[in-house]
Formats: structure tokens, C-alpha cells, sequence
């Protein structure tokens, strides 16, 4: 992984070196975090976490992976921190945005292309994306009815407005979006509106912007949403109950400051417009592409995932998110023209603490960094990874997570390794155990390791990634089972051989295991690969069992370190 300084005021990237080339070619497109504020949790293991470990899976499997996201810069919640530090827009984005690659690096996210959207090319591929749509009329100039608030005499962008939601009447409803619900709002819907820049009531003004023409993909919408296949239902469910209802057009241009700005001939509405940041930030996924081909000094080598039919693209994303990624973009690719469709939005539900959902605006729920300073990196994926969101939200506690670590993670895989690698490296001075005249329970051991890995990649597949890791942990389970029942302890004195065989055949066992685990549990899955002396780097080793090569065992050492039940108060 490499980290890319930027010049003064730019964000610093992260990339990989070039992936190996293979038959199949992974887009996996991650949900942009606003640099305004500390990712929670609730963030990691509702798109980035299942994202870095769905990449994991399939660039392990031998297939041609670009992962992308980068630090959205233009979300209000950026200018509404700046307004209420005093300090300009870039200096918030500066710090988040730092604080983002570290979070990144420490538990291991590994990008192709972390980058953001104020870059040049960023704006670039924006603005010829407003173009090409307004060419075709998918974009219309007309005029808008937006909150103005009189006092400091402003228009309101979205998340300067807070009111109560027409649709299920919580109080603290955002201008876009509310919270409760996840319903999309205009801020002219909301009940009792407020403005966040001062005690005044807002009143409504007209204002000229653009508009994109959502209901003309209408009836394609419709027609494509229908034939997804092994999407989950609610993100299926939500997109077409949103078509149903009937299209819109919808803003794509604010009164503001803070932005993309409007390329020619769409400036003559004059100052104080841009283009609106859910426009451009979805459009980050094919600009990251683009700038990623462009650090490689490929140029159209982007085009191997977005224009080949044969290329898969996932974007992952929280349910609220849903009508940006399922129907918005799709609808503006279409209109586009030439660009792949998603393969699938495999978007989590939330994580919620205490019942109540984790967010960054209201301090519910510690920053991923918080626990990222005080628990291992792949204790941390692992409990997160165990309990991910995916069909149901899922309401997590921090003794919740020092129990997934202690009782699952140490007890059971943990102690699976250091028990059989002290064994084998005390009994026989560092060398492998050799294999003599394997049983039937030793080969069904090693047939159910390797049916393990096979259902665990058709489940990472599907982007089942829960089921995904407990088909790895019921392996280990098996192996604990096996080596009770072998007792090789036992066969030391009597029958040496058998007790090498056993021994040689939970190496092996751990051997496969490692494979399974590693898109979960990426650094402590290396540290397995050194410590049996295993060739390469395992990572390179495909998705199966690798033979066991003769080696020397390095000196075992606990992977993981059992959790105090106070450590996190």
C-alpha cells in the first residue's frame, strides 16, 4: 500500500501497486465518507469493512480488483463545521480526510485508490458527465423552490435545514434526508422548518437551477431493477417502491459556494451556483477509476471495468444510500451512455448502539480510531465481520465485541494454531512434521477444510460475507474436534508415526483455514503463512488449500490477546 503526498491543500491517496491480470475484472465502488466528521463503527461495518474484505476475497481468488473510494469534500457538513469553527472548508476536509488514511492503514483497507473529490480530475469528469446530460436533455434549467433564510439572507442548502419529516414525524429531520425513516426529503417538505445559521424561520424563495430528468428512465428503471437476480430484498424492494411512486426531476445544482463548479454554457445562471454534492459524489467512483489509470500511466485502462460488458461492479453502501446508488446512478449512467450498470448494491442496514443508530452529527458511537488505538485490527474486523448488518440492523455493545473476540476468536482459532504449531515445533525442533500412511478421518478432515473453502467463496460470492466466516470458524471447530478425538498426545509415546500424521494433517488443516480467514483476518493471516515457512505471500496463493511445503516452523506466539472486560470503559 502506498500512500501519495499531495500538494499543499490537496488530500494525500492511497493505492496499490498494479493487480495481476486475470479473466474477470471486480469494480468495488465504496461509499464516499463527508470529511466532516470521525467514522463510527457503524461506517466500518456498514461499506467499508464488508467492501475491503469482499476486494480481499476476490483478489485472492486470482481476479482483477480496482477498489475505490476517496473523502467526499463537498457535503454541507463540511461548510455547516467550517461556519461553526470559523475557519474555511479545507481546513476541516484537511483534517478528517488525514484522519480517514489512518483509520484506512491501521485496520488495513486496502485500496487500489483512496482519493477525493476535489481534485482536478474529479471536477473534470464531473463536469463532462453534467455536459453529456444536458446535451441530451436529461438535464433541464428551470426553476426551484428553496428555503431562504431572511436574516443572514441565504439561500439554505439541504443540510443547513432541520424540521420535522412529513413521513414519519421525527423531529430532527435533515433538508435531504431523514434519519428515522430513510426516506429522501426536499427541504421545503419538512414540517416546522429551522435554519441552522440562525434562530430565524425559514421562508421559500425561488431560485433558477438545473434539474435531472429522472423521469425520463422511468419505464428502464423500472425494467432493469426487475431482473436483478441475487440482490438483497430490501435494497430491491426500496429501489422499485421508489420507481413506483413515480420519478421526478430533481435538483442538481445549489446556491452555493462550496463546489463543482458549472461547466460552460450551463455558468450563465450566473455566481453562487454548483453543482450539488449528490450529483458529483456518486460520480466519484468513475473519476477514482479514471485518476487511478492515470497514476499508472494507463489511460484507458479504466475502461477494463466500466466499459467491458463482461466487467462486475458493487457498490458498497449503507440503506441509506439506496436511492443515490440503485436508482440515481444508474439513471445518469444511462443517460451517459456506455458505461456498465451496477452488478449489484449489496448495501448493509445499520448498526445501532443501544438501540439507537450510530452517527457522527449526534455522538452516538466511538470513532473507528477510538478502538482501532486499544483492540488488534483483526479483532476488530473479526467482531465487526461476525455480526455485519446485512439482512436486519443490528444493534452491537461493546461487550458484544469482547465476547466475539474472547470466546470465538482467541478460543477457538487462536488457541487452534498456537496448540498445534507449539506442538509440532517442541516435539520436533522446528521441523514439519512429516505425513505417515494418513486415515480416512485424516483425509475427511482435510475433504471438509476443503469443502469449507468452496461454500465460503460461493457465500463471498453472493456477498454473504457473515456465513462466509462462520464457515471458516466451524472448520477450526472441526479441528479442535479432530485433534481431541486423535489425541496425538497420546500416540507420541506409542506410535510416533501417527502422532506425526496427526500433527501434519492439523497443519494442513490450518493451512486452508488461513485462506479462508484472510479476507477477514488479513495481518494475523500472513503472520500463519510466516510462522509455517510457507512460500510467497498468501495472498498470491489462490483460493484453496495450498499443499503444505516442507519448512521450518518458526516459534509460535498467541496471535490474539484476550480482551479485559474493562478495557473499553
Amino acid at each position: 500500500m502506498i500512500v501519495e503526498e499531495q500538494p499543499p491543500g490537496k488530500p494525500s491517496r492511497i493505492r496499490l501497486a498494479t493487480p495481476v491480470s486475470s479473466s474477470r475484472h471486480i469494480l468495488v465502488a465504496v461509499a464516499w465518507p463527508y470529511a466532516a466528521g470521525s467514522r463510527h463503527l457503524g461506517h466500518l461495518a456498514g461499506a467499508y469493512l464488508p467492501a475491503d474484505i469482499f476486494a480481499r476475497y476476490h483478489r485472492i481468488a486470482g481476479n482483477r480488483v480496482l477498489m475505490v473510494s476517496g473523502s467526499d469534500v463537498h457535503g454541507t457538513p463540511i461548510t455547516v463545521l467550517a461556519d461553526q469553527e470559523g475557519v474555511e472548508p479545507q481546513v476541516i476536509v484537511d483534517r478528517y480526510h488525514a484522519e480517514f488514511l489512518t483509520d484506512w492503514e491501521k485496520l488495513g483497507i486496502a485500496w487500489d485508490l483512496y482519493t477525493s473529490t476535489g481534485t482536478p480530475n474529479h471536477y473534470a469528469v464531473t463536469q463532462d458527465v453534467f455536459s453529456r446530460l444536458l446535451e441530451k436533455s436529461y438535464i433541464t434549467e428551470g426553476v426551484s423552490t428553496q428555503l431562504f433564510d431572511p436574516q443572514v439572507r441565504r439561500f439554505l442548502p439541504d443540510r443547513y435545514v432541520e424540521g420535522t419529516c412529513p413521513n414519519c414525524g421525527y423531529q430532527d429531520a435533515r433538508g435531504d434526508q431523514c434519519d428515522d425513516c430513510g426516506r429522501t426529503l426536499d427541504a421545503v417538505e419538512l414540517i416546522e422548518p429551522r435554519s441552522k445559521m440562525s434562530d430565524a424561520t425559514p421562508v421559500t424563495r425561488e431560485t433558477k437551477h438545473f434539474f435531472l430528468r429522472l423521469d425520463a428512465f422511468q419505464d428502464r428503471l423500472s425494467e432493469w431493477l426487475s431482473t436483478r437476480r441475487g440482490w438483497r430484498r430490501h435494497v430491491k424492494n426500496w429501489a422499485l417502491g421508489m420507481v413506483d411512486e413515480g420519478l421526478p426531476r430533481r435538483a442538481i445544482t445549489r446556491d452555493l459556494v462550496w463546489g463543482v463548479p458549472l461547466p460552460p454554457p450551463a455558468d450563465r445562471l450566473g455566481e453562487g451556483k454548483r453543482i450539488y454534492v449528490w450529483f458529483d459524489a456518486v460520480i466519484g467512483y468513475l473519476s477514482a477509476a479514471k485518476e487511478w489509470s492515470q497514476i499508472h500511466g494507463t489511460p484507458d485502462e479504466w475502461k477494463r471495468w466500466w466499459e467491458d460488458p463482461e466487467a462486475e461492479s458493487y457498490y458498497f453502501i449503507g440503506k441509506d444510500n439506496i436511492p443515490f446508488h440503485a436508482v440515481i446512478w444508474p439513471a445518469m449512467l444511462m443517460g451517459y451512455g456506455g458505461l456498465n450498470l451496477p452488478t449489484d448494491v449489496p448495501a448493509n442496514q445499520y448498526v445501532t448502539f443501544r438501540q439507537e443508530k450510530a452517527s457522527s452529527s449526534r455522538g452516538i458511537g466511538r470513532s473507528v480510531g477510538w478502538y482501532a488505538d486499544r483492540i488488534q485490527a483483526d479483532a476488530l474486523r473479526y467482531a465487526l465481520g461476525s455480526a455485519l448488518p446485512e439482512q436486519n440492523d443490528t444493534d452491537f455493545s461493546e461487550s458484544e465485541l469482547i465476547r466475539r473476540v474472547n470466546d470465538e476468536l482467541v478460543a477457538t482459532w487462536g488457541n487452534l494454531v498456537h496448540r498445534v504449531v507449539s506442538m509440532a515445533h517442541g516435539w520436533y525442533g522446528g521441523r514439519m512434521p512429516a505425513k505417515h500412511a494418513p486415515t480416512t478421518e485424516d483425509q475427511a478432515l482435510l475433504a471438509e477444510i476443503d469443502d469449507g473453502l468452496q461454500h465460503a467463496g460461493q457465500m463471498l460470492e453472493r456477498v454473504e460475507l457473515r456465513a462466509a466466516l462462520r464457515q471458516a470458524m466451524e472448520g477450526a471447530q472441526a479441528v479442535n474436534v479432530y485433534l481431541n478425538a486423535q489425541a496425538p498426545w497420546l500416540e507420541r509415546r506409542n506410535n510416533p508415526d501417527r502422532a506425526e500424521t496427526v500433527l501434519h494433517t492439523a497443519l494442513s488443516a490450518i493451512n486452508g483455514l488461513k485462506v479462508s480467514f484472510s479476507p477477514y483476518l488479513p495481518f494475523s493471516s500472513e503472520e500463519i503463512h510466516t510462522m509455517l515457512g510457507q512460500p510467497g505471500v498468501l495472498a498470491d496463493r489462490g483460493w484453496k488449500r495450498p499443499p503444505l511445503t516442507e519448512a521450518t516452523l518458526a516459534a509460535p506466539r498467541p496471535l490474539f490477546i484476550k480482551l479485559d472486560k474493562d478495557l473499553l470503559e
